[in-house]
């Protein structure tokens, strides 16, 4: 039996392939880049790119495996010492250029920690999904929250109703009161014990992610041709300011990567390309944008 890094890595490198392929389908015009990249402490990647496209202004679908000994600042944050670690992942966010098509970001990891005789003291699984419209479609939400739901029951009734929660807690802007987007799934630290081993995890993680375009292509192709106004459009870019907040003062993985000396473009792919940043900008009373602030300021249950 291959070891569970491996197979997860296999796992995430097909993955990759089934889902740029996905989205290079639907943009229909541009397609993605590939750059490969090595850590010169130990490990790399394969980024893949979309600019430009119909659908898409710009789009991120990333692995990565990188090891070697645990920075200083993850040891304090992990509260341990002089240990080496693995970690290796998927993650992409996606920009549509239609402001009636929301954002997209996923995320699937494993990260082992080992002793210097190489021995694993700790092991576990994280990622999720989770949604951020520009206009609010009720049933477009709901769809999306419903396929987050029908992955985690079939591995425990409970985790939709946590990690619902979860996500909500952690895609929140603190500084602004408000939410990232409407949410979805997130979890880490997901660790073999007696009610779930890590095996079984890596079957719940491996479900959530191959239900991941069966999730989010709908509402794509629902809503990638509706006709929208230049004021739409600059609402969109104003959003997109409080996605780039959150990912550059909130966000544990990118932190993780520039505290382990992470690929730069790789770890920032998530950033969008065209943003606005408008002096206490607010939405008109009872408008469609004033209609998102309010379900942002508080999270809600779609289902």
């Amino acid at each position: 039996m291959q070891p569970i890094t491996e197979t997860f890595y296999k796992y995430i490198e097909a993955l990759q392939n089934k889902i740029t392929m996905a989205f290079e389908a639907i943009d229909g015009c541009a397609t993605f880049d590939e750059d490969i990249w090595e850590r010169e402490e130990g490990g790399g990647g394969r980024t893949r790119i979309l600019l430009n496209g119909n659908v898409f202004e710009k789009g991120g679908v990333n692995i990565s495996k990188v090891h070697g000994a645990l920075p200083k600042a993850m040891q304090s944050y992990f509260g341990v010492e002089n240990v080496d670690f693995f970690a290796c992942g998927l993650s992409l966010v996606m920009h549509p250029k239609n402001p009636m098509v929301p954002t997209v970001h996923a995320n699937w990891r494993y990260f082992e920690m080992y002793n210097k005789d190489g021995s694993i003291i700790d092991q576990w699984f994280g990622g999720g999904m989770d949604l951020t419209p520009y206009y609010l479609f009720d049933d477009d939400v709901k769809y999306f929250h419903m396929q987050c739901k029908s992955a985690c029951d079939r591995h425990n009734k409970n985790f939709y109703k946590k990690y619902k929660k979860d996500c909500d807690s952690y895609f929140y802007n603190s500084h602004r009161n408000e939410a990232r987007g409407v949410g979805g799934l997130f979890f880490d630290y997901c660790k073999g014990n007696d009610s779930m081993t890590i095996e079984q995890w890596y079957d719940f993680v491996k479900d959530v992610a191959d239900n991941f375009l069966n999730s989010y292509v709908p509402i794509v192709n629902k809503r990638k041709n509706i006709t929208y106004s230049a004021t739409e459009r600059q609402w969109q870019e104003i959003r997109r300011g409080r996605y780039v907040e959150f990912n550059l003062i909130h966000d544990k993985g990118t932190l993780f990567g520039l505290k382990t000396n992470g690929r730069i473009e790789s770890i920032l792919m998530s950033l969008p390309p065209q943003v606005q940043w408008s002096y206490g900008y607010k939405p008109a009373p009872n408008s469609k944008e004033e209609e998102l602030i309010k379900v942002l300021k508080k999270p809600k249950n779609w289902i």
